[in-house]
């Protein structure tokens, strides 16, 4: 196969990921990839990363989430992979983005998920902002919903997880999640230029959580 532009090779994966994420109802769908590869973008250009590699990586970074593939964290990287040597992507570049699929999610309160490269803190900081305020609270319920989760139940107490395997295991109400991991991302943010963004956001859901829980006792 001839070396494909990167331009056509960033088309083809798009229109791959939107066709296989469109409809998803989780908060994992194409418009959730779609937001954090334009977050990512900014960021690239503010923290002067590689906005090819940083694309590229964006918009593969949930084509094969572990929490829909039995806790599987391998078949992200797997999936891209193969996608990108069917477009003949240079080898050391498709092993960059899967690297940055393996590493980013994250595993836990207590679980450190560092970024080896600039491309990595962006994607990662973007796929985080994208968690947080308004449309990380929507997507937060969206997914507690998929999985059958309460809401809120005071009897059940945050979990801070000290390993990945506890974290994917965990099964609590939704309103637990804001504790063990929402709130916690404005301080795991990579790049100022996201900072800046999160304690916007940070503030917001903090503001709805404290309502949510006067509501829930009848004030």
């Amino acid at each position: 196969m001839p070396q494909l532009l990167k331009k056509e090779i960033l088309q083809r994966t798009e229109r791959y990921v939107r066709e296989t994420l469109e409809g998803e109802g989780t908060g994992h769908d194409w418009w959730h990839i779609h937001r954090v590869r334009n977050t990512a973008l900014k960021l690239a250009s503010q923290e002067k990363a590689d906005l090819y590699i940083t694309e590229l990586a964006a918009l593969l970074h949930d084509i094969a989430d572990h929490k829909f593939h039995n806790g599987d964290d391998t078949i992200g990287p797997e999936v891209a992979g193969k996608w990108l040597r069917s477009l003949n992507v240079d080898p050391e570049l498709i092993t960059h983005v899967q690297e940055i699929i393996k590493d980013l999610s994250y595993k836990g309160a207590e679980v450190a998920t560092p970024m080896r490269t600039i491309e990595g803190k962006v994607v990662q900081d973007a796929d985080r902002l994208d968690a947080l305020g308004a449309i990380g609270i929507a997507r937060a319920f969206a997914y507690g919903g998929h999985k059958n989760r309460a809401l809120h139940d005071p009897d059940i107490p945050p979990t801070m997880h000290d390993s990945f395997e506890s974290y994917k295991k965990d099964t609590g109400p939704t309103i637990n999640h804001f504790y063990e991991k929402l709130f916690l991302l404005k301080d795991r943010m990579n790049t100022e230029s996201a900072r800046v963004l999160a304690e916007e956001r940070h503030l917001f859901m903090k503001e709805y959580i404290d309502r949510f829980l006067k509501e829930w006792d009848g004030n």
